[in-house]
């Protein structure tokens, strides 16, 4: 599974994108705008053609899940603690973590889990450098859960994040700082090892 998490800031044509990343056989977007407000993200929404509304996953505004049959949320590891049971019962929820122990911990009512940085951030100029999670996914134990890799993906990597104990990748800076950003994923999906 290949899975693309939106820009913070804004990106020209960004919607036009989304909806090309998706009829090229985009698996799942992560809608991660936290600056953006509960208007201007449900505007965002209806640009993404409503056929693909099921493969969104909010990391915000979730009332908006319902009004678009969108079906999936995603919560910070900060705020694991505090999320209603009911929520795991109407949605499918995933999470992020940084350390393969977090992950390990994880209960069964999670589909899955954001890992990261693999590798040395791409948006994130600096952030992830020295970083030792893939090494340490060799000691993954949950089997439960999915575990999906993030930070510093491109296409001259993920095969080596396939080659690891990993169900997916999720790209972020090697899509949205490309001139090509479709063209990225299509060379970033025939370099996974799927």
């Amino acid at each position: 599974m290949i899975i693309i998490i939106t820009p913070e800031q804004s990106v020209r044509n960004e919607t036009e994108i989304i909806n090309e990343l998706f009829r090229e056989g985009l698996d799942l977007l992560h809608v991660r705008k936290p600056v953006m407000d509960a208007t201007a993200m449900r505007n965002y929404i209806k640009c993404i053609d409503s056929c693909y509304h099921e493969q969104l996953v909010l990391h915000s505004h979730y009332i908006l899940a319902e009004e678009f049959g969108t079906s999936r949320l995603h919560f910070k590891e900060s705020e694991r603690q505090d999320i209603p049971d009911h929520l795991f019962e109407e949605y499918i929820v995933s999470t992020s973590v940084h350390n393969i122990g977090c992950f390990n911990a994880l209960d069964t009512r999670w589909e899955y889990a954001l890992i990261s940085p693999v590798f040395p951030s791409i948006s994130k100029k600096g952030y992830g450098n020295g970083t030792k999670i893939l090494e340490s996914i060799r000691q993954r134990e949950n089997d439960n859960s999915g575990l999906i890799a993030l930070g510093g993906i491109n296409q001259y990597n993920i095969d080596t994040v396939f080659s690891e104990n990993v169900d997916g990748a999720a790209l972020l800076g090697a899509v949205w700082e490309s001139k090509e950003p479709v063209k990225t994923y299509i060379r970033c999906r025939q370099n996974a090892l799927l």
